[in-house]
C-alpha cells in the first residue's frame, strides 16, 4: 500500500510539474515580441573610431549627437550633423577642447552623455564624470538657444541630488511642470530639476526599481560583464508618468512625476508601478500615439509596447548594434549604434552610426 501511494504521488507530481512548465512557457511567450516591421534602415551618419551614444533631432530637422568621454581619444563631445553626413563641433571647437587631466572649466564639456532638443533649446547633459573616474564637480545641464547657438543657461545639480560615483545618464523635458528628469546609472536613482528655481530633487535612491537586476548581458554567446543601474528613460506626457529601467535588467517601471514633490520616502516607493517584463534596453522613447520604443540589446532589435500592452518588433538585424538613444522626427525613429559590448580596447577601426527607420503607421 505504501509503495502504491508513492507511485501515485510520483505521477501526480509529474503532471503538476508538467503543467507548471507549460504555464511558464506560456508566460514567456506572452512577453516575446511580434516581428511585423521589416523597414529599411537608413544611415544618417557614421563616425570611425568615435563612439556616438546620443542623438536628438529638432522640430525643424537639425540633428545633434554626442560622444561620451570614456577614453582619451575622444575628439569632440557634441556635434551638429548635416544632411550629407558631415558634422561640426557644437556650439564651437572651444567648448569641445577639454581633455582628461585638465582643470574643469564651466565653459567646456567634460563628459557629455546626452543631448535633447526641445522646442528652440538644446539641453546638453554633462555627467562631469569623465572615464568613470568619479564626479569632478556638479553634474549639470547646459542649455543652448538653437536660434542663436549661444549658451542661455547652466543648471547644476544640488549636492544632495548626486553621489561621487553618480553617472547622470539621460534626461527628459516636462514642459507642463517646467522640469527635467534624469536617470543615474552609476548610483541608482532618479533626479528632477526645477527649471524655475534651479533646485534638484533625488528619489528612489538604491531602490529596487532603479537598481540593476543582473551583472552581465549575453551577445551571441559572448558575455558582457557590467552592472548598470537605471538608464533608459521615457516621459508619458499624457499620463504624467516617468518610465525607466536598469540597463542590466528586464523590468520596466514607472512613477508619477508628482512623486518628486513628496517628502515621505514610503509614499514615493508606494507610487512605483511595475509595468512589464522586457528585454534589456538602453534607448527608450514614447511616440505621439503612446507606443513605447526600447532597445533589445542582446538580440540586435528595437521593440515597442503598444498602448494595449502588446510587444512588437520595429527593426532587427546587423543595422541595430546596441541602440543607445532614440529621437523621433517626421515619422522616423533616429537611433545611435554605440556598440558598447564590442568597444573594448582600441576602437579606431570601429564605425559607430546614427540610423533612422520609419515608424509604424
Amino acid at each position: 500500500m505504501k509503495k502504491l501511494f508513492i507511485v501515485l504521488l510520483s505521477v501526480v507530481s509529474f503532471f503538476a510539474c508538467k503543467n507548471d512548465t507549460k504555464k511558464e512557457t506560456e508566460d514567456i511567450k506572452t512577453s516575446e515580441s511580434i516581428s511585423e516591421n521589416k523597414q529599411d534602415v537608413i544611415e544618417v551618419a557614421s563616425f570611425k573610431g568615435q563612439q556616438v551614444t546620443g542623438v536628438t533631432v529638432t522640430q525643424n530637422g537639425r540633428v545633434f549627437a554626442n560622444f561620451p568621454r570614456w577614453r582619451d581619444t575622444v575628439k569632440y563631445s557634441v556635434v551638429e550633423v548635416f544632411e550629407d553626413g558631415s558634422s561640426k563641433s557644437y556650439p564651437n571647437d572651444i567648448w569641445n577642447l577639454w581633455q582628461p587631466g585638465e582643470q574643469p572649466k564651466d565653459d567646456q564639456f567634460l563628459g557629455v552623455q546626452s543631448v535633447v532638443a526641445f522646442e528652440d533649446k538644446l539641453y546638453v547633459l554633462d555627467t562631469r564624470n569623465p572615464k568613470f573616474s568619479g564626479v569632478v564637480d556638479a553634474p549639470r545641464v547646459f542649455v543652448f538657444n538653437l536660434n542663436t547657438n549661444v549658451l542661455e543657461q547652466t543648471y547644476k545639480l544640488d549636492k544632495d541630488s548626486y553621489h561621487s560615483d553618480s553617472y547622470i545618464n539621460d534626461l527628459r523635458v516636462d514642459k507642463a511642470n517646467n522640469k527635467l528628469y534624469f536617470t543615474d546609472s552609476g548610483h541608482a536613482g532618479l533626479v528632477a530639476l526645477d527649471l524655475k528655481s534651479g533646485k534638484s530633487t533625488r528619489i528612489l535612491d538604491n531602490h529596487k526599481s532603479t537598481t540593476a537586476e543582473v551583472s552581465e548581458l549575453t551577445f551571441d554567446n559572448k558575455v558582457w560583464k557590467n552592472t548598470v543601474h537605471c538608464d533608459g528613460i521615457a516621459f508619458d506626457q499624457n499620463n504624467q508618468r516617468l518610465f525607466y529601467q536598469a540597463l542590466t535588467g528586464y523590468s520596466l517601471y514607472s512613477v508619477p512625476v508628482s512623486s518628486f514633490n513628496l517628502k515621505n520616502s514610503t509614499e514615493i516607493e508606494a507610487s512605483v508601478k511595475f509595468e512589464a517584463k522586457t528585454a534589456a534596453p538602453d534607448g527608450m522613447i514614447f511616440d505621439q500615439i503612446g507606443n513605447l520604443y526600447y532597445a533589445d540589446l542582446e538580440h540586435n532589435k528595437i521593440d515597442y509596447i503598444t498602448p494595449n500592452g502588446t510587444i512588437k518588433t520595429l527593426v532587427e538585424g546587423d543595422n541595430v548594434k546596441w541602440a543607445d538613444t532614440f529621437s523621433i522626427y517626421n515619422g522616423y525613429l533616429y537611433y545611435t549604434n554605440s556598440r558598447i559590448n564590442e568597444a573594448s580596447g582600441d576602437i579606431s577601426n570601429l564605425n559607430f552610426t546614427i540610423n533612422k527607420v520609419e515608424l509604424p503607421k
